[in-house]
């Protein structure tokens, strides 16, 4: 792990101005071959995978893209997001549709600054939390803000959604 300079948020929408502060970036070694990339950058990172999220679009079967930010050690409730979202079903979206609708590649998708501001959703257990990790926009970058901060930025809808 290193520490990089610090990671300055661009978030877009009417939030902008608020989440243009400087916050700790942090850099690892990025493993495309690992099983499981969240579990591998918080071991990388030398951080609980309870606090490091990670960054899933999940596709909607209204067609609409959400953004469902959790722990790295759990996996997506896709019920629990459907109807959070107001929908029937969901399901992982096609890592292309992704990445056009980010502006990230597959292994790097923020939940910050998205090409489009896509609907977010964060696990419940992220507010009990001092501070979590989420992707900074590229491979092996990684932020660190309080969960408030990153509610607020992204508009997220607090739920429980593990499995």
């Amino acid at each position: 792990m290193r520490e990089a300079d610090e990671w300055s948020g661009h978030a877009r929408g009417p939030l902008e101005g608020e989440c243009r502060r400087r916050v700790p970036a942090l850099e690892y070694d990025y493993d495309a071959s690992a099983d499981a990339i969240g579990l591998q950058a918080a071991q990388a990172l030398g951080r609980s995978a309870s606090t490091v999220f990670k960054t899933l679009i999940v596709a909607l079967d209204s067609g609409e893209l959400v953004c469902a930010i959790i722990p790295s050690d759990t996996r997506l409730n896709l019920k629990a997001i459907a109807s959070a979202a107001g929908a029937k079903k969901a399901e992982l979206s096609d890592p292309k549709k992704a990445e056009r609708i980010t502006g990230y590649v597959v292994g790097g998708i923020s939940p910050l600054g998205q090409r489009k501001r896509l609907r977010s959703f964060i696990d419940a257990s992220a507010p009990v939390l001092n501070e979590i990790v989420v992707n900074g926009g590229q491979r092996g970058l990684q932020i660190v803000l309080r969960p408030a901060d990153l509610i607020l930025a992204t508009s997220a809808m607090v739920v429980s959604l593990q499995s």
